[in-house]
């Protein structure tokens, strides 16, 4: 009998073969938010260059000196921090102090993501509460927003659109725009205020667009969060009349988008099951415009998320999928 060559690996089913990885994964969802980063720092200038290399630069060397500090393997190389850093420094506004991508990077990485388990085990988006811990740190620099002023040097304070509609209502926006056509073309292209990577929905949706097309995000979550987010507000986004509400103005403002493709999609802090997945994107629809219509602060995509997050693994309990074989009832 001629000696084998090869060696006979076996093991536990199910057995699928793929050329996919984390790496390969997170270095692709790097690539699907370059449209984004590359807007951002259009419309924002070298500001925004800064605020995002600091961010993505801190999460990166956070990963390594906490896994150095730990004797744990670097991993820095499979992209995860430098997404977690460029998810943060895109919620974060223009403006901000260079010293706190630096502290959201560290509440991220470390708290969020390591002190939990590392990569797979933590329970909320890091990016997300990141940006929230700095929120509520800092409240007035994280809500003080740069008009877009390219490289100039000069930039004057300005209200968002979100902010300009809750606070003046959608007259007041028509008034700065001229007219809804214009309002809808900056909202559009991301001629407007907002954080560095949430004004051009035209960029988010070229990179969703693109991670739906290789398979790594499926429509049910964006697709539930922005519809429900869409219906909402057109029966309940009018002043004191219902089904009178613009939906195209809260799906182009503020984080909706980004949020809908990048951030409630993250794969550890989201549903697996594809019934969850639709459930989950309506309870972020649903938060979000609940925060945005009644609450006292005039964004909710960030809150909406990280409750969610909370669900997801009940979520997927009770949408498991029956065992191939069990009868209703049996326990598995």
């Amino acid at each position: 009998m001629e000696a084998i060559k090869e060696k006979l690996i076996v093991s536990v089913s199910p057995h699928v073969r793929t050329e996919e990885s984390v790496s390969r994964i997170m270095w692709t969802v790097n690539l699907a938010l370059l449209p984004a980063t590359v807007m951002a720092i259009y419309f924002f200038g070298i500001r925004a260059l800064y605020v995002l290399s600091l961010s993505v630069m801190s999460a990166v060397f956070f990963e390594w000196a906490f896994e150095k500090f730990t004797k744990r393997p670097v991993t820095i190389s499979d992209g995860s921090a430098f997404l977690t850093g460029l998810l943060l420094g895109m919620n974060l506004p223009s403006g901000v102090p260079f010293y706190l991508p630096v502290i959201g990077s560290f509440v991220a990485i470390v708290i969020t993501k390591h002190l939990f388990g590392g990569l797979g085990y933590n329970i909320f988006n890091p990016a997300l509460i990141g940006r929230a811990f700095l929120l509520l740190t800092w409240p007035r620099i994280m809500t003080t927003w740069l008009e877009p002023s390219g490289f100039t040097v000069d930039a004057k304070t300005t209200a968002t659109p979100l902010m300009i509609l809750k606070e003046e209502g959608i007259g007041r926006l028509l008034e700065l725009f001229g007219d809804k056509a214009n309002l809808y073309i900056h909202l559009f292209t991301g001629q407007r205020a907002g954080s560095l990577g949430e004004t051009s929905v035209i960029a988010i949706l070229i990179g969703g667009l693109f991670l739906l097309w290789r398979g790594y995000i499926t429509w049910h979550i964006p697709l539930s969060f922005l519809g429900t987010s869409a219906v909402i507000a057109w029966v309940f986004g009018g002043k004191g009349v219902l089904f009178t509400g613009d939906p195209l103005i809260h799906l182009m403002s503020g984080g909706m988008m980004i949020g809908a493709f990048f951030m409630a999609t993250d794969y550890v802090t989201s549903p697996m099951v594809r019934k969850a997945q639709i459930i989950f994107g309506i309870g972020c629809g649903f938060l979000t415009m609940l925060i945005r219509l009644k609450g006292g602060y005039p964004e909710g995509v960030m809150f909406a998320i990280l409750i969610m997050n909370c669900f997801a693994p009940l979520l997927d309990r009770a949408f498991k999928t029956r065992v191939f074989g069990a009868r209703k009832g049996q326990k598995k």
